[in-house]
């Protein structure tokens, strides 16, 4: 969810997670507090593992996640302002089957949970994006905050998905680089970035080891997964830690064209290829139209044309695409990505565009 407002073909070379130096700063306290013994809460707020709700459950009567959508319930404006059970009758009208959501800490990871519990009960699938930045002084601090929040995210409600950091990657790249070579990407942040992710794993898995992991990227940044999978490093290194998860997720804007060739200065890629590659399935759990594309009836129609929604559907068995994920609900501070209003209740054109194609081409 980084460097959406960018609009050069290759936009996403600098890093920036939303909130992240106040959010760093307090989860570094909140860390040191739990260290010393302070705090008040425990990992798993004193309740155990059994007891959790479990996202499974209910939601087992939704037969498919393919389509889905980004709410922002932690960060104000029209999401903390609309009700949960409005949200979900808006899900619901939409065919979406899918909610990702942003927690930053134990307070907002509380607020998610809860959600995801209505959620459930009305057949939508709630799953966190455990935002960590990488402001540590080494790749084991970084895992230790990373351990610490994976750990108070899963104790709070067993999820069948978490997703592990946002766009890391990008904040990894040595310049405006495409991403598609080792060379491409400094080193000490590629090691922060490895250690977030190693943390934030192992913390979920401590709570629960039945969660199946994402991680997520964009552009054409595949390199910066590859070294992850094989240990090595931007300094031309071997033999370090590996990162494991179940699914790789990939963002994707309108200003970045065709993901099937997508071209840099290196080249042109088939980004859904390369991922495929992995030999994990493929989330697109980031995708939207940048407001200055043009009218909102412009904006509706590339949402549901041919380079994204009509295309993800087409070729999702040939890339194993599991799930495709509008960015976002409503308009909020980001801008106006959404596909209702900053009211929380008047659709958009794009609203129309991605209810209609849903109806139309059902997974």
């Amino acid at each position: 969810m980084t460097n959406r407002k960018h609009t050069n073909l290759r936009p996403f070379n600098v890093f920036s997670v939303r909130k992240a130096t106040a959010l760093a700063t307090a989860l570094l306290t909140s860390v040191l507090l739990a260290a010393c013994g302070g705090g008040g809460e425990s990992a798993l707020d004193s309740t155990a593992k059994s007891e959790l709700p479990d996202s499974t459950a209910k939601a087992s009567t939704s037969t498919s996640i393919f389509y889905g959508a980004n709410g922002r319930n932690t960060n104000g404006g029209a999401y903390d302002g609309t009700a949960v059970a409005t949200q979900l009758a808006q899900l619901q009208d939409l065919g979406a089957k899918i909610y990702r959501n942003d927690v930053y800490n134990l307070a907002s990871a509380k607020v998610v949970a809860k959600m995801a519990q209505t959620m459930a009960a009305g057949g939508v699938t709630v799953y966190p994006v455990i935002m960590l930045g990488t402001g540590f002084s080494s790749e084991q601090n970084a895992y230790n905050a990373g351990y610490t929040l994976g750990q108070q995210v899963a104790g709070t409600y067993k999820y069948k998905y978490y997703e592990v950091a946002n766009e890391l990657e990008a904040g990894a790249l040595n310049g405006n680089v495409d991403g598609t070579n080792w060379k491409h990407y400094n080193n000490q942040p590629f090691v922060l970035a490895r250690g977030v992710l190693r943390g934030l794993i192992a913390g979920v898995k401590s709570v629960d080891g039945s969660a199946k992991i994402i991680v997520n990227g964009t552009w054409l940044h595949y390199s910066f997964f590859q070294m992850l999978m094989d240990g090595s490093q931007p300094d031309g290194t071997h033999g370090h830690p590996t990162v494991n998860w179940d699914i790789t997720a990939w963002h994707w804007y309108s200003n970045q064209g065709d993901m099937t060739h997508a071209c840099g200065g290196t080249g042109c890629y088939d980004m859904l290829a390369i991922l495929h590659s992995f030999g994990k399935p493929v989330w697109i759990n980031e995708f939207g139209v940048r407001p200055n594309y043009g009218t909102d009836q412009q904006i509706a129609n590339y949402l549901s044309g041919n380079l994204m929604m009509t295309q993800f559907q087409a070729v999702a068995s040939k890339y194993n695409i599991q799930s495709i994920q509008a960015f976002e609900l409503y308009d909020d501070s980001e801008g106006n990505f959404g596909l209702m209003k900053s009211d929380g209740q008047t659709p958009k054109a794009a609203y129309y565009a991605y209810k209609n194609f849903v109806a139309g081409h059902p997974m």
